[in-house]
């Protein structure tokens, strides 16, 4: 199996169909510097031949701090601009890529540490996590994508709140405003279990999650009823959904409950 080339801020462990890619800067809070961004586009526009799902952790006590402050040199406007692109580039590899991921939150989830977790597909927060835009404290704003991402999450009037005020929620109150969508105490093996689950569904079951999804919502109605009438076709006309439907029918499959 062919991995991608990753700075050592990234480190990747291969289990069976499911890759653990782990932010590992544990002495900056895993603040991302640009090497850290870039390897994620790297490992997102194409992962590991054979990976179905993959969970995003993180060495240490934090998930994310947010952008390496040390990075932060004088730019004029066009710099910054490529600079913002640059992120929006390659967290857009992560949420649109071909891969469901399953982000792990603790500890500090912050700024650019929360643009990265908006873009997973699914957040397990362990008690320790916290959540803050501190960019406006900063005389900043977004750069990675949170003015998208995050009010899709919990509303721009609590975006607003959290830039606006520096507010900072706990676990409890990150995982009410929608922020995560499971709260774990051990969260890599609670998102680890939600991965392996993930890769066995129907390849093109996730495709059509991933990249139908997405557009769907975001389309007119009538677009949308279209799109989700293709990719219904698309999907029951598998072989494999076929087989899936008859191992349901003569009672091979599990029922839906708990």
């Amino acid at each position: 199996m062919t991995t991608p080339l990753l700075p050592p801020s990234l480190r990747l462990e291969l289990l069976d169909e499911v890759a653990v890619l782990r932010l590992a800067r544990p002495e900056k809070r895993n603040a991302l510097d640009d090497a850290t961004v870039l390897g994620l586009e790297t490992f997102f526009g194409a992962p590991p031949r054979g990976v179905k799902a993959v969970v995003l952790d993180a060495v240490g006590e934090h998930f994310s701090a947010g952008l390496d402050l040390s990075e932060l040199t004088e730019r004029d406007a066009f710099e910054g601009l490529e600079h913002s692109m640059m992120w929006h580039r390659a967290f857009e590899r992560l949420e649109r890529g071909r891969v469901p991921v399953v982000a792990v939150l603790r500890g500090a989830v912050v700024g650019g540490g929360l643009e990265l977790a908006a873009a997973a597909h699914i957040r397990v927060a362990e008690p320790s996590a916290f959540y803050a835009l501190p960019e406006g404290q900063r005389g900043l704003f977004v750069g990675g994508g949170a003015s998208v991402r995050v009010p899709r999450l919990i509303g721009v009037h609590r975006m607003a709140d959290m830039m606006l005020t520096g507010r900072v929620l706990d676990a409890d109150e990150g995982h009410a405003a929608g922020l995560s969508h499971y709260r774990a105490d051990d969260g890599f093996e609670h998102a680890l279990g939600l991965a392996r689950k993930i890769a066995a569904n129907s390849p093109i079951t996730n495709f059509a999650v991933l990249q139908a999804l997405p557009r769907i919502a975001e389309a007119n109605p009538a677009e949308g009823y279209l799109m989700e009438s293709l990719m219904s076709a698309v999907a029951s006309g598998s072989a494999e959904a076929k087989e899936r439907m008859r191992a349901f029918l003569d009672k091979r499959a599990g029922k839906v409950g708990r």
